[in-house]
């Protein structure tokens, strides 16, 4: 069950000060799970409606009530203390949604309450074998695992687990993935720090609500040092090539380590981890190459370059732009920044705060309210926007919004944007987008208001043409000229697991399948013709509407492992996804993107094609997705059992469903 941190670290007095800081609706929650007294979510402790999620949110009870919970839970905190506080039971999945329905002031449905569970460890979600492992079958089994950013490493934790055998292939020289290249000024989290991290190693002592960069990376290093995975990793490896064998069920590995050397490696499966957001994507502006100065991309950051006094260019207003920006202003000498389009700017209060001194005792101290809170987080941030990116087709103003809801969130995005460039409004026509709200990713507020209004930045919308040796010139033929170029221009999502030559059983490369932008997979995980090749975070699960990228990580390599457990307790040498599973598949993905907001006409986003489709996001609430990855089913699979002569080349084979074949 959950980990909880041990209460007498604090003192009594350090208690009793941070609970006058606490979020009473979660320590309303604390303290009938601690106790077993849920009257404490009845009335006169029911709060009303809240969405604060910080210090000081009072659920609305009055200052009396307020300090009767504190002091109950103080209280609670002695038992705790002296041992006479009996251990509380986990709440059932039922019990989990009755209390966040209080907590929240409005019905949470009970299909959210199982995923809760496992999410909060009060379920474990873990993979298990039925049976003692298969000792011989894991002598001669391998896994090979491409990358060591966040997805790598859960695959490697899981496998570690199960006790079967593997090797993480890292480009790099270190862990980290996006957030160990990634290390540009003002680089963060968009997603709260408490939902950022593996379920299964919750991390209550996060500094800031959003956490940035470095920490983000130290929270990755520990849990590698914690799980002793870097002697699994070897670095300066990257995949040139990867080749089925039908014949040996195994895969034909190309890797190039650094210095040059290449080497074959043999894994009966091959997991790719390395994400959408893995190489860089740069401008074929004109002359770019002829640029004089220092030129680098936001994830290739050159630190040695000194701006200062400098004259700084900025290509991009998108995340990364949003970030670097004002955290840049003020050192440069002169900030231009070139925008093709306004994005949409959420104002979130928490986005620049630390957490303070009280709140950290709560997380750390108070046994289970580091769990409650984050619970509050998974509801709060995974699924409730969904239904407002369904267009409604009787929506009378298509061209500004799509539904109803929609457009109350363009008001208020507007407002935001109205407020903070009060006085400038010779801005207003460069800042407000004329496309709906999260018709492209939204944006956190990082100070981006603020920072274009000062007089050493410039924004410039119109158009790039070209790029000279001191200068960046736009299409109206005015020279903005330039020390330093920084390229804000995002990455290569589209084409995935470039530039990898991966070739199936059949001989095809995934790049003649898929081309460069056209991407496909069954639950973005498998695709027909690639036998034992798993992609974590491929095709069409990044999340456009809420979560966190590592509750999508953690569905897939439980649906990988479970399927793992079943090929190896079960003499399976290869499962292939079927194709009629992997069109219908596709097909309802295709057909759910239709009706969202991402097929909007007014926008260009990096989440479609050129042909229109949706390649990068998932249609589906994150809920819908973990029932999708929580029991995967052999039946969907073309199954090769050990034993079976495959001749090579053909992808053929005795095939079929294994008769029984059971679901870990």
């Amino acid at each position: 069950m959950t980990v909880q941190p041990d209460p007498r670290e604090a003192t009594e007095d350090e208690l009793r000060l941070a609970l006058e800081s606490a979020n009473i609706p979660t320590l309303l929650m604390t303290v009938a799970h601690l106790t077993g007294d849920h009257s404490w979510l009845e009335e006169p402790y029911r709060p009303t409606r809240t969405v604060a999620l910080d210090d000081h949110d009072t659920g609305g009870l009055s200052p009396e009530r307020q300090a009767e919970v504190r002091a109950a839970t103080l209280e609670v905190l002695r038992r705790e203390r002296d041992g006479s506080l009996p251990t509380p039971e986990p709440p059932t999945d039922q019990q989990i949604v009755e209390m966040l329905s209080v907590a929240m002031g409005e019905t949470v449905p009970a299909e959210y309450g199982p995923m809760l569970a496992e999410e909060s460890r009060f379920r474990l979600r873990d993979v298990t074998w039925t049976a003692e492992p298969p000792t011989a079958r894991l002598a001669d089994f391998k896994v090979l695992v491409v990358g060591a950013g966040v997805s790598g490493i859960c695959t490697a934790i899981k496998l570690k687990a199960l006790g079967i055998p593997f090797t993480v292939v890292e480009k790099n020289d270190d862990i980290g993935g996006t957030w160990l290249e990634n290390d540009y000024p003002g680089s963060g989290v968009d997603t709260p720090s408490h939902l950022y991290s593996f379920s299964f190693e919750p991390s209550p002592t996060w500094s800031r609500y959003y956490a940035k960069q470095p920490e983000i990376l130290a929270y990755l290093l520990r849990i590698v040092d914690k799980y002793d995975l870097r002697s699994s990793i070897e670095f300066g490896v990257e995949v040139e090539s990867a080749e089925y064998d039908p014949a040996s069920s195994s895969w034909r590995v190309g890797l190039k380590r650094a210095g040059g050397a290449v080497s074959v490696e043999n894994p009966n499966v091959l997991i790719t981890s390395v994400g959408q957001l893995n190489r860089a994507q740069f401008p074929s502006t004109p002359g770019l190459a002829d640029f004089a100065g220092p030129m680098f991309h936001s994830a290739q950051w050159q630190h040695d370059v000194d701006l200062a006094g400098k004259r700084v260019a900025v290509l991009g207003t998108g995340a990364s732009a949003m970030q670097i920006v004002p955290t840049l202003a003020g050192t440069p000498a002169e900030l231009t920044v070139f925008q093709r389009s306004p994005q949409w700017a959420a104002p979130v209060k928490n986005y620049r705060r630390d957490i303070s001194a009280g709140k950290q005792v709560l997380l750390e101290h108070v046994p289970y309210y580091a769990t409650w809170y984050r619970i509050r987080l998974l509801w709060m941030f995974n699924d409730k926007l969904h239904e407002s990116l369904q267009v409604d087709p009787a929506w009378e103003f298509p061209e500004r919004s799509i539904n109803a809801a929609n457009d109350k969130h363009r008001a208020f995005f507007t407002e935001h944007i109205r407020r903070e460039i009060a006085g400038r409004e010779d801005l207003w026509d460069k800042v407000l987008p004329t496309y709906p709200p999260y018709g492209k990713r939204i944006l956190m507020d990082n100070g981006w208001y603020e920072a274009i209004q000062r007089d050493d930045v410039e924004l410039v919308t119109t158009a790039v043409d070209h790029v000279e040796p001191d200068a960046v010139v736009t299409a109206d033929g005015q020279r903005h000229e330039a020390d330093v170029l920084v390229l804000a221009t995002g990455f290569q999502s589209k084409r995935v697991l470039y530039p990898m030559d991966i070739r199936g059983a059949s001989g095809t490369s995934i790049r003649e399948l898929w081309g460069d932008e056209d991407a496909r997979a069954y639950l973005g995980m498998t695709v027909p013709d690639f036998p034992n090749l798993f992609v974590v975070y491929g095709p069409n699960t990044n999340l456009g509407h809420g979560g966190s990228v590592i509750f999508h990580t953690e569905c897939q390599v439980n649906y990988i492992t479970r399927l793992l457990v079943q090929m190896l307790e079960q003499g399976i040498a290869s499962i292939d996804v079927r194709q009629e599973v992997f069109d219908r598949y596709n097909a309802d993905v295709d057909a759910a993107h239709e009706k969202m907001i991402w097929n909007h006409p007014g926008v260009d986003t990096w989440y479609r094609n050129s042909s229109g489709r949706v390649v990068t996001n998932t249609p589906w609430r994150l809920v819908d997705y973990w029932a999708m990855t929580r029991r995967p089913d052999l039946s969907d699979y073309q199954v090769t059992r050990l034993g079976t002569t495959v001749p090579a080349g053909t992808g053929g084979g005795a095939r079929g469903p294994v008769p029984g074949a059971g679901r870990p």
